[in-house]
Parts: structure tokens; sequence; C-alpha cells
């Protein structure tokens, strides 16, 4: 059997490799809620051996958001537990549980570590970065390194998470693909930067190619960066293309990505922490652009994900903090919110909120601590859920009733995609109890 090595070296478990032992049978698997884990503890070396068993080496392992939660604290916090998803989920479902998508250079050296540690710390999808993230004379060993990293976590049974590399040009989804070993069996796709009607269309024959050639589905990401998106006279004819190109590869595309950085980059602006991306005009009227024409809620529009909130450390504040005292207070947590809004996370809430209401879904992060936040604002509650049942399930001639809420009017047509977008996210992120807040979901995560 496989038995993974841990080492404690600076400050933290590392993985030291996986070793064959005598009469293997099975692979090893990461630790879930539930499985069974021998330990032994070596005298001198601290070092810790833990010996998993999976059903073997490539078997995907499913997503599930929220898994590091205990038992007690899901069922004090929802009324239904987000579901496991596995890698054939239908392409809608997958890019929603994309959620909070973090980014690492793949220079790191403990890249294997790092993703393995951060899909125990409820992380369910990371984005390998070749691009904007590694200086341009370490890609080759960046590449080489994303490559050996991948194989070696499905050596050690996967990740909980949906995994991507982020590409800088087409040629790189090829050889990747070709020097991947098992690493082939935890690889979820690639995200291609700056994608383009120009440009875009060899990137995703390179990532049909690679599909072949590994014999799985793998999907695509283009990010959407470019001037010819951001400048005004040229962007609804730029949109109208990529819009066609996308829709020739709609299969493979599992959700389209905001650059909101270059686009800033493209007027010399860099927001500050006390503002969203919705603040800065140029860059809004282009998100705003991309939802028009690649989001809308028939069989022609996509998942969009929200772009980075960059900031994640203490500073001083020019304006007062936007996150509303109330929730917390009637939850005792008046700390929390101290805590949050000296580590900028009250704007990146706000702009959670403003994603959500701009028809943006899931979040690109570039720090751990941000993706509680995501998560916690991404679970349907209880009224919201029962809107939907409601809307769901009256009658298909349209008409309209009142809530079971008696705060709003639910009307059967105009609600009826939201419903069903509701639904998937209830699917992905669970339904909370009633009267359970997001307040409640963000401590629980920063207790945990």
């Amino acid at each position: 059997m496989m038995v993974a090595v841990f080492l404690w070296m600076d400050n933290r478990w590392s993985i030291a490799g996986a070793h064959n032992v005598q009469n293997a049978t099975r692979a090893p698997t990461l630790r879930v809620p539930g499985e069974t884990i021998s330990t032994t503890m070596a005298r001198g070396t601290m070092s810790v051996s833990e010996e998993i068993t999976s059903s073997g080496v490539g078997v995907a392992v499913p997503v599930r958001h929220f898994h590091h939660l205990d038992p007690e604290t899901h069922g004090r916090l929802f009324l239904r537990p987000p579901q496991a998803l596995g890698p054939d989920e239908d392409r809608a479902v997958l890019a929603v549980a994309l959620g909070a998508t973090l980014y690492v250079p793949a220079t790191r050296p403990d890249l294997a570590e790092t993703i393995l540690r951060r899909s125990g710390d409820g992380v369910c999808s990371m984005v390998l970065d070749l691009e904007d993230a590694v200086a341009d004379h370490h890609v080759e060993a960046a590449l080489l390194n994303a490559v050996d990293a991948l194989d070696r976590i499905a050596l050690l049974g996967g990740a909980r998470m949906q995994l991507f590399v982020r590409v800088r040009a087409a040629e790189d989804i090829r050889r990747i693909s070709s020097l991947l070993t098992t690493g082939a069996q935890v690889l979820s796709g690639f995200v291609i930067p700056k994608f383009g009607s120009a440009t875009g269309g060899a990137f995703l024959d390179e990532l049909a190619a690679a599909s072949g050639r590994l014999g799985k589905r793998l999907y695509a990401m283009p990010v959407l960066e470019s001037s010819e998106v951001v400048h005004r006279e040229t962007r609804d004819e730029e949109l109208a293309k990529i819009a066609a190109l996308l829709d020739e590869h709609r299969a493979r595309i599992l959700a389209v990505r905001i650059g909101a950085t270059d686009m800033c980059g493209a007027f010399g602006i860099r927001r500050d922490r006390d503002l969203t991306i919705y603040d800065v005009r140029v860059v809004a009227d282009a998100i705003a652009a991309i939802v028009n024409f690649l989001g809308r809620a028939d069989d022609t529009g996509h998942v969009i994900t929200g772009p980075v909130w960059e900031y994640f450390a203490d500073h001083e504040r020019m304006f007062r903090p936007t996150l509303r005292a109330t929730p917390f207070e009637e939850h005792d947590e008046v700390r929390f919110r101290q805590q949050l809004v000296s580590r900028d996370m009250d704007g990146l809430l706000r702009e959670i909120t403003l994603d959500r209401a701009n028809g943006i879904q899931g979040k690109t992060v570039i720090h751990p601590t941000h993706v509680a936040a995501v998560h916690a604002l991404s679970a349907v509650t209880h009224e919201e859920y029962h809107d939907a049942l409601d809307i769901l399930g009256g009658e298909s001639v349209g008409g309209v009733q009142a809530s079971g809420y008696r705060n709003k009017m639910n009307e059967m047509r105009p609600h009826r995609s939201w419903a069903e977008r509701t639904l998937v996210r209830a699917k992905v992120f669970g339904v909370t109890n009633e009267g359970v807040a997001f307040v409640d979901l963000l401590t629980a995560l920063a207790i945990r």
C-alpha cells in the first residue's frame, strides 16, 4: 500500500513523499470527514506517517463546499447541506462550484503541499499561475513545477477541488498535457489569459487536442481583459466575436473570468481599498457589457466570475467602513466585525454583494483569507430557497404571489431564471437554516 510521509518543517507539516509498502493493494487519498487514519510518530525526527486508502491513484475526489466543517456545525448551519460534485457533474453546476478561485504562482517550491493544505481549509478551486505571477525567466521552471505538483497530488489521492493551470501561450497546453502522467486525472482545465477573438481560437483548439490526448474532458476559462474589450470604440464588436467563438466551443467553456487589474492598467488606474471595482466607472462599464453579451439567462449565456480583490492587510482608512454593525450585534460578534474591517474584508464583502447584483458568481482571490467571505455569501438562505421553490412551483402561465416571508412579491415569469440559478447555488453551497445569516457562516469558518 502507499504511505504518505509528512515532516514538520518551517513550523508546518510538509509532504515528504509517498512510498510503497509491501503488499500494496490500494493508493492513498486525502482525508475526508468520516475516514479512518492511522498515524505513527517517529521519535527525534518529528515525522508523521499517514496511511490513507482509496480505490486507486487517479480517482477524482468529489468537490463539496464546507466539507472541512464538523458534522455538528453542519447540522447547526444547514437545512440542506452542499452536495458532493464529481467531474461528470453538469457544466453549469461545476462553474458555480468554482466559488472563490485561489490563484497561486506555479514557482512555489511547495506547490503540491500548498494545494493539499488549501483543500483541507475548504478551498474548492485553484489556479496554478504561469502568467502574471511568474517572471519571464522563470516560466519554464514554473511549467515543470506545475506538472510535477499535479502528478504528486494525483499520486497522493487527489484534492477536493477543481485544479487549473493559467498558461501564457497556446503551446503551453500541449506541453503540459504531454508531460503529465498521473496528474492528468486531477487537472480540470486551463485558464486562458487576455482572451480575444483573434487569439482565442488557437488556445481552444489546443485544449480540444489535449482532451483527446488525455482521454478526458478539459475545460477552458477565458479571461477577458484586453484593450479591445475595455475601449469603448472596439468593445461591442469584439464581444460579439468572442461570443460567437465561445459558442462554437460551448461544451468546453466552464466560465468566463474578468481581468479587472489589466482593465484598470489600460487607464493607469489602481483602485483604492475603500472602493469596489464598480466605483471605477470605465471598468464597471466593461463589466456590464461583458455580462450583457455573455451572461444572459438563456442558452447563449455563460457563468461569469468576479474580478480579484487585491487587498488583505491593515491600512489607514479614508472613509467609514461599509459593513453594517447590526448583523454582528444581533449575533454577538461585534469584535469579529472589527477584525474584518481591519483586514479590508468589509470592502471585499461589499464587492461580492455587488458582483451578485450584477449577474456575477464566484470570484478570483489571491489570499486564502478571502475564500471564507466568498463562500459564506454564496450559501442560499432559508428565505431565498423557499422563494425559489414557490416561484418554480407556481403557475406556468405567470402570475404573482406574496413571499412566504411576507416581505416581497414573487412574480412567476420574471423571477423564474433567478429561481433556477438559486437552486443550482443551493445544490453547490447548501441552504442555511432559518435564522442563520452570513455572519454565522463567516464566524464558523473563521473558528475552523
